[in-house]
């Protein structure tokens, strides 16, 4: 787990702040000046509630009822239907590469993107190399992606052992290798996507974590309070069409919104993000405050939006919003904004550069009988920013379907974990952070393979001038490379009569 956290929290701020402020300032695009800061936060406040006071009379899907001291309604969209020929394309796609094989889908990947060439090994010789070693380590990847094992992989493959496969992996496989394999695949994706079907690529993502059972011997297994049973969280981040550029492994009581911001930092892929769509937990006063200041836009998706309230700009103005009235609440302070801003950007720089981890200043700020008037700064800071974006949340229906579409590809996504980590019973079979943390990585790099290949299919398909005359505008907005019913993860069953067990006969 790390012993970082109950260190000097003062030393993971970065040590040259003093010299390098304004450069810090620059990187972060932030004003040097705390009132200058102020001041336009205070304006787009004061514009985004002016802009709801307005709008929301003249809303038939957005009432302020006078229940429960103001409860704010928002009327449900429609459900969008799946595109008739996105279906027929599914179909296509289907009868053209029939039941592929995953492994085949990995070793396909490779050939194009080589992410193998990214796994070296620590030893001083290196006596593996070649077709050798590029077969042991697609074999270990997709033992562990699937949750089958190094054991059961080797069972149906000639002149491999379970020894080979075992040492492979004790000598190539390391966390970091696989998170550049990761990387080289996304990269690869966003290149060979046709813009013409994909659209321009894009800077919003999606984050949500999903529970995996685990053996309880360990200090990662917690029991779930939402879901139940013990067990660990993966952490994904997928942007619009279904690619994931960052996974985390993490406890169930860990912090989303410490996950979210370190994927939106740590990604390291070609992808320029700027939004972020998360649910409830994946939010929260703090989370607003460091995406603010770190340039990204946190685009929560309520799950009681009844019951939120919007901050005032300045005291006394509550009369100036006269429909919003039974949702406001108290005033930014801004002084403390101001007294606190340089440290502030002192932590979010941090973030940044990778000196302090947001889990850890999460938990330290959160844990102290006295807060911490930094703390304070940010979350005066968040509210204003969660006030801005509830009053574009509640005045534009577009952006609230934009928010849940992002959802639902994450959604989806968690989907296909299920069935590519079909081995034993899709729980995490070791004690071992390390090895836990490889298998996680492995089911992420299956599944952005599976992405990168199916984006390969769906283009052939779709070159043919027939097929592309079929595609309408909404038949293209629901295109998705996250499609799995033409690949069996299981690989090749052989029935032979002829041959028995060796047993005594009866």
């Amino acid at each position: 787990m790390g012993a970082k956290r109950y260190g000097n929290p003062d030393t993971d701020l970065p040590q040259d702040f003093e010299v390098q402020r304004e450069q810090y300032y620059l990187e972060l695009n932030q004003p040097l000046d705390a009132e200058t800061f102020v001041n336009k936060l205070k304006q787009e406040m004061t514009e985004a509630l002016a802009f709801l006071n307005t709008s929301i009379p003249n809303d038939p899907l957005v009432n302020i009822l006078p229940r429960d001291n103001g409860w704010i309604s928002v009327t449900p969209f429609q459900a969008q239907d799946e595109p008739r020929n996105i279906h027929k394309l599914k179909q296509e796609v289907a009868k053209r590469w029939p039941m592929t094989s995953l492994l085949d889908i990995l070793k396909e990947t490779d050939l194009r993107v080589n992410f193998t060439d990214q796994f070296h090994t620590a030893a001083s010789r290196q006596q593996l190399n070649g077709p050798t070693l590029q077969r042991r380590l697609l074999l270990s990847l997709f033992g562990l992606g699937t949750n089958m094992g190094l054991k059961r992989v080797c069972a149906g493959i000639t002149d491999e052992t379970y020894p080979n496969l075992l040492y492979v992996k004790r000598q190539f496989l390391h966390r970091e290798h696989l998170r550049n394999a990761i990387a080289e695949v996304v990269n690869a994706t966003l290149k060979v996507r046709m813009e013409n079907l994909w659209g321009e690529a894009t800077t919003a993502c999606a984050s949500d974590s999903k529970k995996f059972g685990a053996w309880d011997q360990n200090l990662m297994t917690e029991w779930h309070s939402r879901y139940g049973g013990r067990g660990v969280m993966i952490y994904w981040h997928v942007e619009k069409k279904s690619l994931c550029v960052y996974s985390q492994l993490k406890t169930c009581s860990s912090s989303e919104v410490s996950s979210m911001l370190t994927g939106l930092l740590r990604h390291n892929t070609d992808l320029k993000l700027e939004k972020n769509y998360v649910d409830t937990h994946g939010q929260s006063e703090l989370g607003f405050a460091f995406c603010h200041l770190l340039g990204f836009q946190l685009m929560p998706r309520f799950k009681r939006i009844g019951a939120q309230k919007l901050s005032l700009p300045e005291a006394g103005t509550k009369g100036d919003y006269s429909n919003l009235k039974l949702i406001l609440s108290k005033a930014i302070d801004w002084e403390q904004v101001t007294q606190q801003y340089d440290q502030a950007i002192k932590y979010a720089t941090a973030l940044r550069l990778g000196t302090a981890e947001a889990e850890d200043i999460f938990r330290r700020f959160g844990k102290t009988e006295i807060q911490h008037p930094t703390h304070k700064a940010l979350l005066e800071i968040g509210k204003a920013v969660k006030t801005i974006f509830l009053c574009r949340y509640l005045s534009s229906e577009a952006l609230r379907i934009e928010i849940n579409e992002g959802l639902n590809v994450v959604e989806r996504w968690n989907g296909a974990n299920d069935f590519i980590y079909f081995g034993r019973g899709g729980e995490f079979a070791t004690n071992k952070r390390e090895n836990q943390e490889l298998s996680a990585l492995a089911l992420h790099l299956l599944q952005v393979s599976m992405i990168y290949i199916n984006t390969l299919m769906i283009q052939n398909v779709l070159k043919e001038p027939q097929w592309m005359k079929r595609m309408q505008i909404e038949d293209l907005r629901a295109l998705s490379p996250l499609i799995w019913n033409h690949v069996t993860p299981y690989g090749w069953f052989n029935l032979d009569l002829t041959k028995r067990i060796a047993l005594d006969m009866a």
